[in-house]
Formats: structure tokens, C-alpha cells, sequence
């Protein structure tokens, strides 16, 4: 009768001579040469091996600096540009908006946040990998053109809700500057989808909601993400507190858009087109209004405040 014990596999090796010094056995791991772990993570290039283990708290505080240090270096950029205007005794007004729009987004909010992100560790693979920047999808861009549509559907239930209540709002300062000097506003419809839209997007979605990202859940992360957004526009507000106040809770909407659309494609460029295109139709009904409607003037400057710059 075979013996059952002779299907086993390790039984169908051949012994080794115990008196053979040279030789190991086949199953001793002493035998086999040692494999490099491929799978370890780069912390240069894989966002998750720098992802930091710390409290939900921590998340948003280091978030929240992160947003209010944005504009703060872009109003100290403002301050050395109008010292430099003042100097030379005046800048064209298109070179001065444009240095404006260099410092203020490309220098302050754009610097800030890759700055950010090498400071962690981060190569230039490892930043966009963690921001998520690819060419868009077909798909991608109708979720652009169906944001548009989701924003200015919101802004108009929420602007006639706050008109009902009486709420006064306050005035974007670049949308007065425009109004006053209309012939800048073509540079200003450019600068919304290659400057502003990227710039503003790369830190408060790619930075500071990615950062809440990593201890918190998407609804929240969202939610805190659009809320720094919203009121570090305070700083490019005029106007009494209330209306700043007012102007910055219907600009939390938008926000929220811009954030959902990113935690959902994970692509900043499409929240950056989003961006880019809402404030562009406004400026465009701007110069369309000012240059062709002193009736509609009025209409224009109050939805100006909308402008999420």
C-alpha cells in the first residue's frame, strides 16, 4: 500500500548529504538572494508616503494658515508694486494690472503652494501627482460647462433670497477697477483662465482641501476648504462689514461647486476651467453692460460682488 505521506511535495526533493558541508538545503531562506522591495513608497513622488499622521484639528489648522498666508504675501506683492508705480512715476494701467496678477496669483498663491508642497518632499512628479493635473476628459469638460450651469442657478436662488431679506452686499475691487476702465477688461477675461482660475485653484483646492483631505472626510474637507476661500475674499471687498460679510456667504456656493467638482474628478484643471469661466462671463456682462448700457450699470457693479477672484 503507497504511503500518503510521500505526495508531499517538500518529500519529493532529493535529501541532502548530511556530510556535505557545501551544500543547503533548497527551502532554507539563506539560499535564496535577497529581492529589493520595489513596492516601498517614494516620498518624493507617492503623495500617501508623506501623508501626515496627525488629528483632524492640525489638518485644519495648518489649512487655514495656508489660506490666509495667500493673500497676505499678495497684498505685501501690491504694497512693493505701488511703491515701484510710485517711483517710476506711474505704470501703464494694463502693465500695472498685469504685475498685479503676476505677484498676487502666480508669486503669492501659486509660489505658496508649491512651496508648500517641497517643503513635504515632494519632487515635481510627487506635486502633480498630489494636485491631480492632467489634460481633461470630454466628459471632464461638460462638468465644467454643468457646474457653470449648478453656480449661476445657486447664485440666483441665493442673490433674490438675500435681496428679499434687505441684506446689503459689498463690491469686488477689481470689478470696479474694470468698470471704471473698461478697455482693461479683455485683459481681465484672459487673466481668469490663465492666471487667476489655475492660480487660486492650485492653492485652496489643491493644496488646502487636498491637505483637510488627509484626516478628514470629502463633506467636511469641502466644506472647510470653501469656507477659507470665501472669506479671505474679505480682503478684496469694499464696503461696510455687513455687506462683506453678506457678499462672502454667497460666495461660500461657488466654492462648494469648485470643491465638489475636484474631490469628484480629482483633476485640478477642471476645477481651475470652472473657475476661470465663471469670473470670465462676469467680466464679460461687464464690459458687455458698461460699454453698451448705462441702464444696466448698476446691475453689473452688483454682480460684480460674485466675482470669486
Amino acid at each position: 500500500m503507497t504511503d500518503p505521506s510521500r505526495d508531499d511535495p517538500v518529500d519529493r526533493a532529493p535529501a541532502a548529504d548530511a556530510t556535505d558541508d557545501d551544500s543547503v538545503a533548497p527551502d532554507d531562506p539563506a539560499s535564496e538572494p535577497a529581492v529589493e522591495d520595489d513596492s516601498t513608497a517614494n516620498p518624493a513622488t507617492d503623495p500617501s508616503a508623506t501623508a501626515p499622521n496627525d488629528s483632524p484639528a492640525v489638518a485644519v489648522a495648518v489649512a487655514l494658515a495656508l489660506g490666509v498666508l495667500g493673500p497676505v504675501l499678495a497684498l505685501l506683492g501690491g504694497q512693493g508694486l505701488f511703491l515701484v508705480d510710485t517711483a517710476v512715476g506711474g505704470l501703464p494701467l494694463a502693465v500695472y494690472v498685469l504685475l498685479t496678477l503676476i505677484v498676487g496669483q502666480y508669486v503669492a498663491f501659486g509660489g505658496l503652494a508649491v512651496g508648500y508642497l517641497a517643503w513635504r518632499g515632494f519632487d515635481r512628479s510627487g506635486i502633480v501627482s498630489y494636485l491631480g493635473v492632467r489634460r481633461p476628459s470630454l466628459t471632464e469638460i461638460g462638468l465644467v460647462v454643468g457646474g457653470w450651469v449648478v453656480i449661476v442657478i445657486t447664485l440666483l436662488v441665493v442673490s433674490s433670497v438675500v435681496q428679499l431679506l434687505g441684506a446689503e452686499t459689498a463690491s469686488n475691487q477689481s470689478a470696479e477697477l474694470a468698470i471704471q476702465n473698461p478697455t482693461i477688461i479683455p485683459l481681465f477675461v484672459v487673466a481668469m483662465f490663465l492666471v487667476v482660475g489655475p492660480c487660486e485653484e492650485i492653492l485652496y483646492r489643491g493644496v488646502v482641501q487636498g491637505r483637510l483631505r488627509e484626516s478628514l472626510p470629502a463633506a467636511p474637507a469641502i466644506a472647510i476648504a470653501s469656507a477659507i476661500f470665501a472669506f479671505i475674499h474679505v480682503m478684496a471687498l469694499t464696503g461696510g462689514v455687513s455687506g462683506r460679510l453678506t457678499t462672502v456667504a454667497i460666495l461660500f456656493f461657488p466654492s462648494l461647486v469648485f470643491g465638489a467638482v475636484y474631490e469628484y474628478t480629482e483633476n485640478l484643471v477642471v476645477p481651475a476651467l470652472l473657475h476661470g469661466l465663471h469670473n470670465a462671463v462676469i467680466f464679460t456682462l461687464l464690459y458687455v453692460t458698461v460699454t453698451y448700457s448705462d441702464e444696466l450699470q448698476e446691475m453689473a457693479e452688483g454682480g460684480a460682488a460674485l466675482l470669486p477672484l
